[in-house]
Formats: structure tokens, sequence, C-alpha cells
């Protein structure tokens, strides 16, 4: 299995095909799907036919610079959740989507920090890219406090049309990082 990227305690590779268990029990979790679905978790079915498939499409689509990254602990190896650096469907390969799915086996021991600064660097230094936004629930504070640390400022809270969830009518905030700005810090 090849690596993406590397921290101290994690390292990053591209999803295969054999993944779609990871992504399950990952999905199945009500905690963790708290701020996506109100804690309902994703079908088995949807997770085999259409969403690893398509995680598998976009980066072959994107020559595995970019795309949704299965994230281990370096000690024992265990499957913590993956990591997202990606534009949009269709837009610019120099403004990307910075975020991540853990387990609550890794919530609070600071990895979405240190897999997104990682990713940051990486992003900025080596992909040419010139924006990151990220975004989350505005009641999603865990989440926000991680884009504040990173340096990424809220530029923006919106109301989309989705199944409302607990906390869905705070709206959702985007927070933003230019690569001008990463580079002056």
């Amino acid at each position: 299995m090849d690596t993406y990227l590397e921290t101290d305690r994690l390292y990053l590779r591209c999803f295969t095909a054999d993944d779609a268990d990871l992504l399950i029990e990952l999905d199945s979790d009500p905690a963790v799907m708290r701020y996506l679905t109100g804690g309902k978790p994703t079908p088995p079915q949807d997770v085999r036919e259409r969403i690893l498939p398509a995680i598998l499409a976009g980066s072959e689509k994107w020559d595995y610079r970019l795309g949704l990254f299965a994230a281990h602990e370096k000690d024992g190896e265990a499957f913590i959740g993956w990591f997202i650096l990606r534009p949009k469907a269709e837009g610019p390969l120099d403004e990307v989507e910075l975020g991540y799915r853990l387990r609550q086996a890794a919530w609070g021991k600071g990895y979405a920090t240190e897999g997104s600064q990682a990713l940051l660097r990486k992003a900025f230094t080596e992909l040419g890219v010139r924006l990151v936004w990220a975004e989350t629930m505005f009641v999603n504070s865990g989440s926000r406090n991680v884009m504040e640390k990173l340096g990424l400022a809220h530029v923006a809270t919106f109301f989309p049309e989705l199944e409302p969830i607990e906390g869905s009518e705070h709206g959702e905030v985007r927070y933003e990082l230019t690569a001008e700005q990463w580079s002056r810090r």
C-alpha cells in the first residue's frame, strides 16, 4: 500500500476497492454521523455501490494527487477514518476542500489537526493550490476549532436546503485559507 502522506503519528493512503468495510463501520456510528445525517448510518449498499466507487473514480481523475485518503495510526496501523483534499467535481484544481471524518476512538487526540496541517502544507507547497476551504455545521464546535487552529478564517454562514437535523437551524459555516495567507504564517 502506497503512502500518500505521513505525519508523526499517521499515514494517509488512497482508498482501494477492498476498503468498503472500513467506510461502512465509520459511517455506522451515530456519533460520527451526527453533524452529517443527524446520526443516521449510511446504508452499506450505498457505500459499496455509490460512495466507494466515487472515491476511487475521484482519485483516478485527479491522478492520485487529490481525493479522499484513508488514515491509519502508524503505531498499530489502526484505521482511524479519512481526510479529504479535493476540488469540487467540476471545480478548479487550485481550489480544494479540506476535511476529515474520524472514528470516535480517534477523537480528542489531535489527529484532525495533525492530518489537516500536513495536507495544507502539501496543498500549498507541492500541489499548487491557491485556496483551501472547509465547511461544517455552525454547531460543530470541534471541527470549527480545528479550522481556526489551522489558520482558516470564517468567511460565510449559509443555510442549504437539506434534510433538517438537530442544529441545522443555525446553518453551515465556510472557512478559507489562501496560499498567500498560509505563507505569511
